[in-house]
């Protein structure tokens, strides 16, 4: 998911649309005097609606964010999803990673008009071109290795690691024109996963994903959204993560130094070169055949040059590149 780059301006009515209950919820926990002034969508969302919800009262503005899970798919995961970020979001409250402050949640839609989660809006703006690209890639790094070395007790552990793909499940781009490196890929994955030191994983930790303020010098990292999927696991599949989407949006080369950057912050990944391969190519083989899924959000929030010819191409680039290094 992108968050908290681009508005489109919806009025201060959710009942037109099909919100009535919803905005019900939210008011129910405002204080007496305040009320809802406007709405906005915020655009780059995939798996879910997006909306900003300022606030006015005698006390002065704030600004809350609503996610809603609307499609059917995401709808019946929603419970999960949703209870999930709800104690994260709660177990973040008291560290130094700058995330959202959980408002309120209604993981079944119990009284709102669909699963819905309403938290803080954090400061910044998702940074998603070229320009700048290598420095916000040091900030990434750090601020990740930040996020593994949270110390976490057993009974609030996230889940253990889900894959996103398997060697039965990746779709090779039907026109390559290298086959064999995609066959190569997948029969990596075969494997059992490698042994692994776990620690607290974001798990969708990618730059659609980090909020920034600043520039220059400045530049600062001002919020981490998107906590629905965060995990027990390797930190290599995290830092695969960063890199493949780096990789897609500013190419090969920025993706494959990410790991040296997140080293480089003090970051520990396996020593073995196989096992490291794996968690890449783990990760890399489930945004075939053209990394769509963020695509879509990547363009809405500017970067329309993204197209699926580009994404794929970038793609095997970077499958050969990880093959060059770490085979």
């Amino acid at each position: 998911m992108v968050a908290g780059e681009g508005t489109e301006h919806t009025g201060n009515n959710l009942e037109d649309q099909g919100w009535g209950a919803t905005r019900a919820w939210v008011e129910k926990g405002l204080t007496e005097a305040e009320r809802i002034e406007n709405v906005s969508r915020l655009r780059g969302g995939w798996t879910s609606e997006m909306r900003r919800l300022d606030i006015c009262g005698p006390g002065g503005r704030r600004s809350l964010v609503l996610r809603s899970f609307v499609k059917p798919f995401y709808v019946r995961h929603a419970e999960g999803l949703l209870t999930r970020e709800a104690a994260i979001l709660r177990l973040l409250g008291s560290t130094d990673v700058p995330a959202a402050r959980l408002v309120a949640v209604d993981p079944t839609a119990q009284y709102c008009d669909h699963p819905s989660l309403l938290m803080s809006l954090l400061p910044g703006t998702v940074r998603l071109g070229d320009e700048g690209a290598d420095r916000r890639a040091e900030l990434l790094a750090r601020q990740l290795l930040r996020i593994h070395r949270l110390p976490v007790t057993a009974e609030a552990r996230p889940r253990t690691y889900q894959a996103w793909t398997s060697p039965e499940r990746v779709n090779p781009p039907e026109d390559t024109e290298r086959p064999e490196l995609w066959q190569r890929a997948v029969d990596v994955i075969r494997r059992e996963p490698p042994d692994y030191r776990a620690c607290f994983l974001h798990r969708d930790f990618h730059p659609g994903n980090v909020l920034f303020t600043g520039d220059g010098d400045g530049l600062r990292i001002s919020g981490v959204v998107d906590w629905v999927e965060t995990s027990w696991g390797p930190a290599d599949l995290d830092v695969a993560h960063c890199s493949t989407a780096l990789a897609l949006l500013h190419g090969v080369s920025t993706g494959m130094q990410f790991a040296d950057l997140y080293v480089a912050a003090g970051g520990t990944l396996a020593e073995d070169h196989a096992s490291h391969l794996y968690w890449r190519l783990l990760d890399a083989l489930a945004f075939a055949p053209d990394a769509e899924k963020v695509a879509v959000p990547w363009r809405e929030v500017g970067r329309a040059n993204l197209t699926p010819t580009l994404l794929t191409r970038r793609l095997e680039g970077y499958l050969q590149a990880l093959f060059a290094r770490y085979a």
